[in-house]
């Protein structure tokens, strides 16, 4: 995927608002020291990479050698996340995550930043931030009949608990170019790993990522994942608002709440469409794949007015949205952008969120549980394209 223009501007005002400046660093990278010194181990398992990126930009010394670099490595992280799970068969989404801050700390350290404007700094600390998350490695060269595009996130509330992992995010690492086959047809699943940043959010990055998959280079299904409640749960309705009491791992809160509901942003201005959405998911077949946890087609709302649980969008006519059945954090906006995106270029695609069962800091079990059930329901949900 080609980084344009316009993407690269709206990440300039994204991390212009994650921090005072490019140089500066971020909530997430601060954090390094106490995930250093917690969880060793993890911080330290992509090391190989992290230490030859380190010694290598160290020794540029300009800009378009520092972007090369930046390009080179934020490419091989992403690599060296996916042969850590076949190597060693870790069910872990930290490693990249951490090895990942730990690169963006070292590039702003170098000589070659700093020596260079603050937009073209930012400009860098976004190439780098994408080729790491694998938003420019979905190719679907497997030639397989299907595509299925399925998004995770990172791991988040790292306050909280700094061992944190994120089932959504692990996924993402252990389905990528996985082909599965199903009475006769196959699909072949690529994947993507997005931050939980709402400023990310606010500047664009779900449209410009996912447009080219609706409108340029369809898939034949998009599914977005994230860590949830008690079980899996198909969220089929998601709001347009934001209401969840809670920090996105930049510790930015948006103001919003139950009381409050905010609708947020796309490059300045309000987002505009519905206050409700369905999504499109095969719901009966994906609810098929055995497992240990329990999969459930979720329809409770939450509007200005009570908590409804519905069959039909023509029931919300006239409700102000406070809650989608994903609730009103960013798990839940990134389906309402992403459903969007499907009506406006492809509405009769296969589009929705799933919250994946929750865990508590890490707990290899049950992600292995996680991951065997989710890639049940997508092997059902194939058979349905």
């Amino acid at each position: 995927m080609l980084i344009t223009k316009k993407l690269a501007c709206c990440i300039a005002l994204a991390f212009s608002t994650l921090s005072i400046n490019a140089q500066s660093f971020t909530i997430e990278e601060q954090r390094l020291d106490k995930a250093t010194k917690v969880i060793p181990a993890i911080t330290s398992a992509l090391s190989d990479r992290v230490n030859l990126f380190i010694e290598q930009i160290n020794k540029a010394n300009n800009l378009t050698v520092l972007s090369q670099l930046s390009i080179r490595h934020g490419k091989g992280i992403w690599t060296d996340a996916k042969l850590y799970f076949k190597n060693t068969n870790h069910y872990d989404d930290r490693p990249l995550y951490w090895a990942r801050l730990q690169m963006s700390k070292a590039l702003k350290q170098t000589k070659a930043f700093k020596e260079s404007l603050p937009d073209q700094q930012s400009k860098l600390l976004w190439q780098f931030e994408i080729y790491s998350r694998g938003q420019t490695d979905v190719k679907f060269d497997q030639y397989t009949t299907k595509r299925i595009l399925v998004t995770g996130f990172d791991p988040f509330l790292l306050d909280r608990n700094i061992k944190q992992s994120n089932p959504s995010g692990v996924a993402a690492i252990v389905l990528d170019n996985l082909v599965i086959s199903v009475e006769g047809q196959s699909a072949e699943i690529e994947t993507l790993i997005l931050p939980v940043r709402y400023a990310d959010f606010d500047q664009g990055m779900v449209e410009e990522l996912l447009t080219p998959y609706f409108r340029e280079n369809p898939v034949d299904m998009i599914i977005t994942t994230g860590m949830g409640r008690s079980s899996f749960e198909l969220e089929r309705f998601t709001g347009l608002r934001r209401s969840a009491l809670l920090p996105d791992n930049a510790n930015v809160m948006t103001g919003a709440s139950r009381n409050n509901p905010l609708v947020p942003t796309l490059h300045d201005i309000p987002l505009k469409g519905p206050e409700f959405l369905e999504f499109t998911l095969p719901v009966d077949e994906m609810k098929t794949a055995s497992g240990f946890y329990p999969i459930k087609d979720n329809r409770v709302v939450s509007t200005k007015n009570e908590i409804l649980r519905i069959t039909a969008l023509t029931e919300l006519i006239n409700e102000i949205s406070v809650e989608g059945t994903g609730g009103g954090y960013i798990s839940n906006e990134l389906s309402y952008r992403s459903l969007l995106l499907r009506d406006l270029y492809n509405p009769v695609l296969p589009v929705g969120h799933i919250h994946t069962p929750s865990i508590k800091g890490y707990d290899e079990g049950k992600i292995k549980l996680i991951l065997s059930q989710l890639k049940g329901m997508l092997t059902q949900a194939s058979k349905t394209l």
